[in-house]
This record gives structure tokens, C-alpha cells and sequence, in this order.
């Protein structure tokens, strides 16, 4: 279960990032955390799930794994989303999230 005050939550085969979303931004890039989420800006516009690829691309070269372990989870047309990502435990990720 999501809570304020951890984005990232363990689950059986992997871990479950909470994600706060700002599509059409200047770069790709995280931007700390928004409410309890991991904050990203994006440059995809938010049309035809362009932003969420970015987003998946964007986190699999942060968490250092393929793209294919990352999954859209909740909040596909809204700016507030979740990801499992298959296969890194949650220490792991906020390691290399730096959080």
C-alpha cells in the first residue's frame, strides 16, 4: 500500500515506485520528491502514453535495469502514477534513486 512518506515499497518479485509526473517539461530528470512521490519532468507531452514511455525510460536508466522490468501499474492518464519494477528490491532502488 502506497504511503506518504516513502515512494518506493517492496512487493514479491520486485518493488512499486509512487511517481509524481510533470510531462512537457524542459529535460528528462528527477526532481526530488512531491508529496510523498518521486517527482520527474519529462519532455513527452502527455498524448498517446508518450509521457509514460518517457517516464519508463527515464527510471529504467536511473534504477539501472531494462525497460521491459518496468511496468505502469496506476494513474495512466493522470500526472500521479505507479510502476512495478521486476526484479530490484527497495533498498536497492532507493540507493540508486538517492533517496
Amino acid at each position: 500500500m502506497f504511503q506518504p512518506d516513502s515512494p518506493i515499497e517492496t512487493v514479491d518479485d520486485g518493488c512499486r515506485i509512487h511517481v509524481h509526473v510533470r510531462p512537457s517539461a524542459r529535460k528528462d530528470e528527477p526532481r526530488g520528491l512531491h508529496g510523498g512521490r518521486l517527482k520527474v519532468h519529462v519532455k513527452a507531452p502527455p498524448v498517446d502514453g508518450a509521457a509514460n514511455q518517457a517516464v519508463i525510460a527515464l527510471l529504467a536508466d536511473l534504477l539501472e535495469v531494462a525497460a521491459h522490468q518496468i511496468t505502469l501499474t496506476g494513474g495512466a492518464s493522470s500526472r500521479r502514477k505507479s510502476f512495478h519494477v521486476e526484479g530490484l528490491d527497495a533498498p536497492t532502488a532507493r540507493r540508486r534513486l538517492h533517496l
